[in-house]
């Protein structure tokens, strides 16, 4: 067994689309669209759905928005220079919640980020993770 993909709806699929390959680098692999659903499934990631877990977009064409609730966390995505990711993301309008430094209790050091639909999505420096472990 493996993990296929995380699932998000989104409001503005586009826009999603966006943020994930512009700011994040992600490739989009495929899209399709469901006329009698009235929703479209895009799948975005950094390599191949057959070796990679990937991210499912979802837009239902009738909702804009949703309300995340308390159950949902993060994503988290690893990433070799923690500072300079955060620069780039900040320069091409990412939003940062929580500045890179050191976890908690721990010494991995972690960055959050938010999409545009408001997901977080934590970044953790990789060389800082793999010296925690």
């Amino acid at each position: 067994m493996r993990m296929l993909h995380t699932m998000l709806r989104v409001g503005d699929l586009n826009r999603s689309i966006s943020f994930y390959t512009e700011i994040l680098g992600m490739k989009l692999l495929r899209r399709k669209d469901y006329e009698s659903g009235r929703f479209t499934l895009a799948f975005v990631g950094y390599g191949n759905e057959n070796e990679n877990t990937v991210l499912e977009l979802t837009h239902n064409w009738d909702r804009t928005c949703y309300e995340l609730g308390e159950g949902y966390g993060h994503i988290a995505i690893g990433v070799e220079n923690i500072q300079n990711t955060c620069s780039t993301i900040v320069e091409q309008g990412g939003r940062i919640l929580r500045e890179p430094g050191p976890m908690k209790h721990g010494k991995t050091v972690i960055a959050f980020i938010e999409d545009p639909d408001g997901y977080k999505i934590e970044l953790i420096e990789i060389n800082s993770h793999e010296q925690a472990n």
